[in-house]
């Protein structure tokens, strides 16, 4: 039977926790008068992590004083009053009006949140005269309602610990440390017993039944959540003198720093960042902008913090967290929007988009004070790059830290040449968390697949209410020069149906959501192991995984192929094999074989075996894109046959090109082969509440387009071949009748197409067994990219999708080449009739090798 961690937290009485307060054995040995506090780990380096503390969130007298910042300054300052007011207001069981306590964990946090920003609003400094400003009064207040939700809601752990377990070794506990540090010297004359108190409870919580502060080998400390807690724990070592806390806090973070090697696994841990680039968190979630956006930030605090003291740990942090923002955040971030297929159920939250890249700005803004050289150019220059790339203004008032925000001015007023850190022309493959990112001027193609690694999805807590499918083969295709807000985010998911989410194949059918199948926010079944925040929970509700082993591809310089196979969930999978218990809904997918070549001009799609088993109504749609009701939208195109044709409607067409006047935005569509698609427009209005239940129910009316290839029930499996044509005109997609194009194979099998004008072929085998596409011959599951440059020399790349194969074999027939220049693994060797290309991917965990030939 699973132990749910609030039933751990109860076996240990209040009594114990009590103990606790008491001072370490293990705490480090305070210094005599006489001691040098010059040396690492004294009272002076505690001092300056409690200046430096400050300094991050309530800025300093000299940040403060600059006009940039008083916006920032007095948003801190009415938003203490206006938390003072709620507090005199307060009725019974409250201490802040309207914020009722006692079941609610998110109002328990809420209230702690309300004391910090009260707290903070004491410690920051400003030109103006403030009576909030170091006010004795105000901060014991604020430490009254400390004690006050400690005696009364938290330090009871038999008591506490309902709801959401972040909530209570995390989100409380990074309120409260603040709040130590902020207020150490009036809790010192005030309250002096509180801090230690408050540090027994907060372990307490964060031990859950264990001997250790923290425990590495928890699944819930990793990540993200383990810089959360870390950062917490130096906070709370210098609010309390605790060297041991905050050397072992400082240890234990900087494990969050090391790149996972999924082949040699740390205490067992697989959330974090990848040698490619990718970020996962929760073991399986494609969670760069969400989860890896808050560990950046605190990262990237922690530097601050720590500046100065004894505590700097050896090596180039500064470097490491640099290239996470080069190799995994600015990929990801186009003309100032964060991409949602890194975003996991934080797609469905209003707040989203332009801000989420601000707090990455902010990051970067801080990073570069600590970079030197180029690396420190290239940081400020890509800060005035998204601020002038971005369709909405960046505001620095969102900047956690006033200092921040004098230092981002002082960024846009250096002059620093605006500069992307990512090249106009590339192609990124993150493997390792199944996305890809194709990026050419004037658009960005972006692609989320999943497998037997990777998640297909993430709901949780009521949030990303319909994700069924935003993993299984979902694109979003990005203009240049659009206000995303109109194009993607929040809207989109509510004005799209989640079946005919651009580039997925679904079955048609109703489905229900979480809330919806069980009147909760989960799926509660604790005798069989369901509680709010267990494995099974998170395995089967939370962040299903596929069943499926092939996903992947392979990059050749800026061009790329990606491969998929749909497969149905692990909870299907698990349901059939009688796991589950009765009363749990499963869904069985659809069935496909995808294939995605990313070129210059246009994205060639491949589909194959397309169908469902169940005898389902299938639906595969090319692309869905969303305008404003009174956007001017016009659909034209022409038949195979050279009929002109427009509108809506179901028809063998040969193109079709979207295009939306309001917005100077088109897009083309090249059907190559398989069944007429079928054309819609239509205009729909939907509450926001429909994707997330915290969401205020404003109604969004949309004018949704999508071009689909749908399939009767019963109907027998089909192939397709399409492109997808950013920015195209009419004259340039009725080129496409005359090439460059050629599809060369499309079954379940392989699927390959040729390029003439790039003079470039690419390939994806799906089976065992050697398969040829004009002059490739691969031998098993691969992903292969041959191009033959003008200058005569032939490039190749290949890579293993499945991630499980020890080599891949490549013919190239044809003149036998030699070799120019090679990866660490491919060998390669004259064959009667060719080339032979071996490329050892044993534990390359789909990366691309590569070599150049003549």
């Amino acid at each position: 039977m699973h132990i749910s961690r609030r039933t751990l937290l109860s076996m240990f009485p209040a009594a114990t926790v009590a103990a606790a307060a008491q001072p370490s054995a293990h705490a480090a040995p305070q210094p005599r008068a006489d001691t040098d506090t010059d040396t690492e780990g004294t009272p002076s380096d505690h001092a300056a992590l409690i200046s430096n503390t400050v300094a991050v969130f309530a800025g300093t007298a000299e940040s403060n004083a600059r006009p940039d910042v008083a916006p920032k300054t007095a948003s801190i300052e009415s938003t203490a009053r206006a938390r003072l007011t709620a507090m005199d207001g307060a009725g019974r069981n409250e201490l802040f009006a309207g914020v009722p306590l006692g079941t609610s964990d998110p109002n328990l946090s809420r209230s702690f949140q309300y004391l910090y920003e009260i707290a903070l609003a004491t410690r920051t400094p400003g030109p103006a005269p403030s009576d909030l400003r170091d006010n004795p009064a105000v901060q014991r207040r604020v430490i009254d309602g400390l004690r006050h939700l400690h005696d009364t809601y938290y330090g009871d752990q038999s008591k506490g610990y309902y709801g959401n377990w972040f909530t209570w070794e995390i989100g409380i506990s990074a309120h409260v440390s603040k709040i130590l540090v902020l207020l150490k010297d009036e809790l010192t004359a005030y309250r002096p017993d509180l801090a230690a108190a408050y540090a027994a409870s907060m372990d307490a919580y964060l031990r859950n039944g264990t001997d250790g502060d923290v425990d590495l080998d928890s699944r819930f400390h990793t990540g993200a959540n383990l810089a959360d807690i870390t950062t917490n724990r130096i906070l709370q070592g210098a609010a309390l003198g605790d060297d041991a806390r905050i050397r072992k806090a400082v240890a234990d973070q900087l494990t969050v720093f090391a790149t996972i090697d999924p082949y040699e696994l740390r205490h067992g841990v697989t959330d974090g960042f990848y040698a490619d680039g990718s970020f996962v968190q929760h073991a399986s979630v494609a969670y760069t902008g969400s989860y890896g956006k808050g560990l950046l930030s605190r990262v990237v605090q922690t530097v601050k913090i720590l500046d100065g003291t004894g505590y700097v740990p050896a090596g180039d942090l500064v470097g490491v967290v640099r290239r996470w923002v080069v190799d995994g955040f600015a990929p990801l971030i186009f003309e100032g929007w964060m991409m949602e297929i890194v975003k996991g159920r934080g797609v469905s939250r209003t707040t989203t988009g332009y801000t989420d890249a601000a707090a990455v700005v902010e990051a970067v803004v801080d990073l570069s004070a600590y970079a030197t050289g180029a690396d420190a150019e290239a940081l400020k220059g890509y800060v005035t790059y998204v601020r002038q790339s971005s369709k909405a203004a960046l505001d620095p008032t969102g900047f956690v830290s006033p200092a921040s925000i004098a230092r981002y001015t002082d960024i846009l007023a250096s002059g620093a040449p605006a500069k992307d850190l990512t090249p106009a022309h590339c192609h990124i493959a993150f493997n390792a968390m199944d996305r890809t990112v194709h990026r050419r001027p004037g658009y960005a193609f972006a692609l989320a697949r999943s497998s037997a690694r990777i998640s297909k999805y993430e709901y949780m807590s009521g949030e990303n209410l319909m994700p069924w499918f935003q993993g299984e083969g979902a694109h979003h295709l990005y203009l240049s020069g659009q206000d995303q807000t109109r194009c993607y985010g929040v809207d989109h998911y509510t004005a799209v149906p989640p079946h005919r989410l651009s580039g997925v194949t679904a079955p048609v059918e109703m489905r229900r959501t979480v809330p919806e199948l069980y009147d909760s926010l989960w799926y509660d079944n604790p005798e069989r192991g369901f509680t709010s925040s267990s494995e099974p929970q998170n395995t089967y509700v939370y962040f299903p995984r596929g069943t499926n082993t092939y996903s992947g591809g392979t990059r050749l310089g800026a061009y790329g192929a990606a491969g998929h196979v749909l497969a149905d969930d692990v909870a299907y999978a698990a349901k059939q094999n009688g796991t589950l218990p009765d009363d749990f809904v499963v869904h069985r997918g659809a069935r496909a074989t995808k294939s995605w070549f990313m070129l210059d001009d246009e994205i060639v799609v491949l589909a194959a075996g397309v169908g469902d088993p169940a005898g389902r109504a299938v639906v595969t749609t090319v692309d869905s894109r969303i305008a404003a009701p009174a956007d001017t939208v016009t659909l034209t195109g022409q038949l195979r046959d050279g009929t002109p044709w427009s509108g809506t409607g179901t028809a063998p067409l040969a193109w079709l090109r979207y295009a939306n006047a309001d917005e100077d935005a088109a897009v083309g569509y090249v059907f190559l082969a398989g069944p007429g698609p079928t054309v819609a427009l239509e205009t729909v209005t939907r509450s926001r509440r429909v994707v997330r239940l915290s969401n205020p129910d404003s109604p969004v009316s949309k004018q949704v387009f999508t071009v689909a290839v749908e399939q009767p029930p019963a109907a027998p499996l089909t192939s397709m071949a399409h492109l997808l044509v950013p920015n195209a005109s009419e004259r340039q997609l009725a080129s496409y009748a005359h090439g460059p194009v050629s599809v060369l194979a499309n079954t379940v099998r392989v699927q390959a197409v040729r390029h003439a004008r790039l003079g470039l072929v690419a390939v994806n085998v799906f089976a065992p067994g050697r398969h040829r596409a004009e002059r490739l011959s691969t031998d098993g599951p691969a992903s292969v990219i041959l191009r033959r440059a003008p200058d005569g020399t032939t490039s190749i790349a290949v890579s293993d999708p499945t991630m499980a194969r020890r080599s891949v074999s490549v013919t190239v027939h044809g003149r036998p080449m030699r070799t120019l220049s090679s990866d660490a693994g491919v060998r390669t060797h004259r064959v009667p009739g060719g080339t032979r290309v071996d490329v050892t991917t044993h534990h390359a965990h789909g990366r691309s090798f590569g070599a150049t030939l003549r």
